[in-house]
């Protein structure tokens, strides 16, 4: 048995590795989570009491971090400031947490010589093109094309810093796109969903050809659960489960789903810099740890995904209006 820190533990992807890992291991968890908009304390709802505890704090701040990773034997860093168009209005906080953060807690596991694992984006890496066969590996060159992916692809560059000036016992993983339970419905999955329920025609960006690479929030859990009790220290991890599909795929697929005409979507003027394909090779987490996904299905992962948040609009319900007011606000 192990006690995890898990940053970030109330958002989307945080909140389903907490879940994660009190559902399939008998580690402890304690999550540090600044609580912003998209940290939401209902998401780690019904969790152990003698196994789990939550702190409300911020990872740039030192006493706060210290105190905490000098309790634990790992940390697993998922807190991140990590919307495209919020970074793009305004870029200051992407810097304070994506960078100054991760910053403070590399400092606190090097002085308290602590296992660390810093959970990364595929968008460090910028875009493929819509016909290029090729995937992005550990071994592709940054690119970042936003202040959300640049201040991504600076953090993974300070962890790779640390382990080789001081040591620090660290892995980092890439992951692509995250769908599943408790994602914020400012997000492109979880909005058309609910979209649909509240009956509103869904919106897509341009022609809808922008490609993503789709993994179900629990396969992201179990990989990062696997790197971390296997993965060698300094090594980066590529995680992805052969999901690529554009996103006029996606919105026709849900309206398909949830029992509405394919076509009854509207596009809407696209995004300032989208970047056109992500694609992951994740064949080194596979072949050297043994990794591999349970929803390799991607329409069964989304139909699952429907009916979460069909059940818990309890949940999502609260921001809903304010999240189609801001997008209404840009025509979007």
């Amino acid at each position: 048995m192990a006690t995890l820190l898990v940053t970030g533990g109330a958002g989307f992807i945080g909140s389903n590795f907490v879940h994660h890992v009190i559902d399939h291991t008998d580690h402890q968890v304690v999550v540090l989570d600044k609580l912003t908009y998209a940290g939401n304390l209902a998401s780690l709802d019904g969790l152990p009491a003698d196994r789990f505890r939550f702190v409300q704090g911020d990872i740039a701040d030192a006493g706060v971090v210290d105190e905490l990773v000098g309790g634990v034997d790992a940390v697993v860093h998922y807190a991140a400031e990590s919307h495209n168009d919020n970074s793009l209005h305004d870029p200051r906080p992407f810097l304070d947490t994506n960078i100054i953060g991760t910053y403070t807690l590399l400092e606190a596991v090097r002085r308290h010589e602590k296992r660390f694992h810093h959970i990364s984006t595929d968008e460090v890496y910028g875009d493929l093109e819509l016909d290029d066969p090729a995937r992005f590996t550990e071994h592709t060159p940054y690119n970042p094309s936003s202040p959300y992916s640049s201040t991504k692809a600076g953090s993974d560059l300070l962890v790779r810093a640390w382990v080789r000036s001081f040591g620090v016992q660290a892995t980092i993983s890439n992951c692509s796109n995250n769908y599943g339970p408790y994602q914020h419905v400012e997000k492109f999955i979880p909005r058309q969903i609910t979209n649909v329920i509240r009956g509103i025609r869904p919106k897509l960006y341009g022609a809808g050809e922008n490609v993503r690479d789709w993994i179900h929030a629990d396969d992201h859990s179990s990989a990062v659960l696997t790197i971390l009790d296997r993965g060698v220290i300094g090594e980066t991890y590529l995680i992805g489960a052969d999901g690529e599909k554009n996103n006029k795929d996606v919105v026709e697929l849900i309206l398909s789903l949830m029992g509405q005409p394919a076509d009854a979507y509207d596009h809407v003027t696209d995004r300032a810099g989208h970047d056109l394909r992500y694609a992951i090779d994740s064949t080194k987490l596979r072949t050297d740890l043994g990794w591999a996904p349970q929803y390799s299905d991607f329409e069964a992962g989304l139909a699952a995904t429907i009916d979460w948040y069909r059940a818990n609009e309890a949940w999502w319900a609260p921001t809903k209006d304010g999240v189609e007011a801001f997008y209404a606000s840009k025509g979007q």
